[in-house]
């Protein structure tokens, strides 16, 4: 696991914008699973206006790792925020964009994005497997849409589950663990003072992190990267970064 701290939200996004470029140099074709959030909307604006010309969209395919159940013009809706944000500002072609349908039956949604990564990814011990998953964390210590209080989904056997948020009992569709665990690469992109509690108990494996759905992203490739700004950083020991 590496931990990188900076400044602010603004450095997060442009620091993993130029680690996002990287990664995509070269390849033929680059499936990356995307989140929603306020840093992922600060790193789609960089991404537009710093990488709009530098990097091959073309390769890149874009997949979610979690929705809400509602049409695309929703303002709630991740693919929306994307398209403001991203996709509106660069060439991609439409063929690349494979959305969670939210407006579409939750259960029905969830089979059949399941047999999208499993046509569209290569595959590890039968698991779809992504070149990249970027992911969020709540203040709970939720990450994609697994909350605290349905952990189980992180081991279900299926790729993609519906879950239901703990306050709201709004419909999500998420993937789950096994898909997480199997990533290339995973990078958690996490800001602000009111995630430090859950950030400090995660890795440092204090109190009941096990409690915390963020606690079990643990790829078997190893590459786990935490993109921290220094508010959300304010409770880890030095060693730790």
């Amino acid at each position: 696991m590496k931990i990188n701290i900076y400044k602010d939200k603004d450095e997060v996004a442009q620091k993993f914008s130029e680690f996002f470029a990287d990664s995509v140099q070269g390849k033929e074709v680059f499936h990356v699973a995307l989140s929603g959030g306020s840093t992922p909307k600060v790193v789609f604006d960089v991404l537009a206006s710093d990488f709009k010309d530098t990097i091959d969209w073309s390769k890149i395919h874009f997949y979610w790792g979690d929705e809400r159940c509602v049409p695309p013009t929703d303002d709630q809706s991740n693919y929306k925020m994307t398209v403001e944000h991203l996709f509106s500002k660069i060439e991609v072609p439409k063929e690349n964009i494979h959305r969670i349908l939210g407006e579409a039956e939750p259960l029905r949604e969830a089979y059949r994005y399941a047999n999208l990564l499993e046509i569209n990814l290569d595959r590890v011990k039968d698991i779809p497997q992504f070149d990249l998953i970027i992911l969020g964390m709540g203040d709970d210590g939720h990450t994609a849409s697994i909350f605290p209080h349905e952990i189980g989904l992180w081991d279900a056997t299926e790729h993609c589950v519906v879950a239901t948020h703990p306050e709201s009992g709004q419909k999500r569709i998420t993937i789950t663990g096994q898909v997480i665990n199997a990533s290339k690469e995973v990078i958690f992109l996490v800001t602000g003072d009111s995630k430090a509690e859950k950030v400090r108990e995660i890795i440092q494996k204090e109190r009941d992190y096990k409690r915390y759905p963020a606690s079990l992203v643990a790829p078997t490739s190893g590459n786990l990267t935490w993109f921290l700004d220094q508010a959300a950083a304010e409770g880890i020991s030095p060693d730790q970064s």
